[in-house]
């Protein structure tokens, strides 16, 4: 029996009926999966992005359900309240990114008597379920916003990031944080103005109120670690083609975070794939002003009625 995981309701403000549970995977990490009420139309599969928690996708199952969907999502290994493997509990790190496809199949392994028919991967997921997606998972359609198939650095910043984590993985220091980040969490510390996230002032202010009642949620920058094996997934995913599943992908035109080339050429290449430009949004386009993500959620909703 799974046994049920902390899960905070009054700050995710999804359907009624949600809850936690813990999962095991096979490799002993203890990850939390939420799962909301199954939808008529099937079930959404939640990618999250890198420092994103179950509860932040609250609003989002109550769009889905309003479509007639239910969803599951997960807190991958090292976010959220599953287990940390740093020293350092607020480090973003990772021993290796295919660790995450670990979590993944533990979380498909307990979906199987009702697998998720849909998925949604947000910047890091998106990364995470392209590579599971290439390797079979059975899901008919996929929606993505701004997915991390390429980092948002300039040539030399990635020549130098290379260059860093490579001494830094010498000299056993892959566990400090990569540079121009540290301690602090970005929503927690940084003013909604100029922020690279979301042009909307009442979503900004709800994730900083959901690390205010849950502090043990926020996560501050990624290793330096994380960052090299972020880089090597991204350039082992590029050549590999993508699946024959029906894709929709949403970018926003002020996107700071993730390369848009890297996302234009692969939904360029993507069988039966159509890439959307939301105008003026930044990275997370599902908590962008209400306009921005009701388009997300219904051109997602049309994809899947029609998969």
């Amino acid at each position: 029996m799974t046994p049920d995981a902390p899960f905070h309701a009054g700050i995710a403000e999804g359907p009624e009926g949600g809850h936690a549970v813990w999962l095991r995977t096979r490799d002993g990490v203890r990850i939390r999966l939420g799962l909301w009420p199954e939808g008529a139309k099937g079930t959404v599969l939640i990618c999250p992005g890198r420092t994103e928690y179950v509860e932040k996708y609250g609003r989002t199952a109550a769009a889905l359900a309003a479509r007639g969907y239910g969803c599951v999502a997960v807190d991958w290994r090292g976010q959220g309240l599953s287990d940390r493997p740093a020293k350092e509990r607020m480090l973003g790190h990772v021993a290796r990114f295919t660790d995450f496809q670990t979590d993944l199949a533990a979380v498909t392994a307990y979906l199987a008597p009702r697998p998720p028919a849909f998925l949604i991967a947000h910047s890091m997921g998106g990364a995470i379920a392209l590579r599971a997606m290439i390797a079979g998972l059975p899901v008919r359609a996929a929606a993505f916003s701004a997915p991390m198939w390429g980092i948002g650095l300039s040539t030399p910043m990635r020549i130098g990031a290379r260059v860093l984590s490579g001494v830094a993985r010498i000299f056993g220091q892959g566990e400090r944080f990569a540079p121009g980040t540290g301690l602090r969490s970005y929503v927690k510390s940084a003013a909604f103005e100029g922020n690279l996230l979301t042009r909307d002032a009442e979503t900004y202010a709800w994730m900083q109120s959901q690390l205010t009642a849950e502090p043990a949620l926020a996560l501050a920058g990624p290793s330096i670690h994380w960052l090299r094996e972020a880089m090597d997934e991204c350039d082992a995913l590029r050549p590999m083609p993508s699946p024959d599943i029906p894709a929709f992908c949403a970018l926003g035109s002020a996107e700071r975070l993730v390369d848009p080339a890297a996302i234009r050429t692969r939904m360029d290449a993507w069988p039966g794939g159509t890439l959307e430009i939301m105008a003026d949004a930044e990275h997370e386009v599902m908590m962008e002003i209400p306009s921005v993500r009701e388009a997300f959620y219904d051109r997602a909703a049309a994809l899947f009625d029609r998969a």
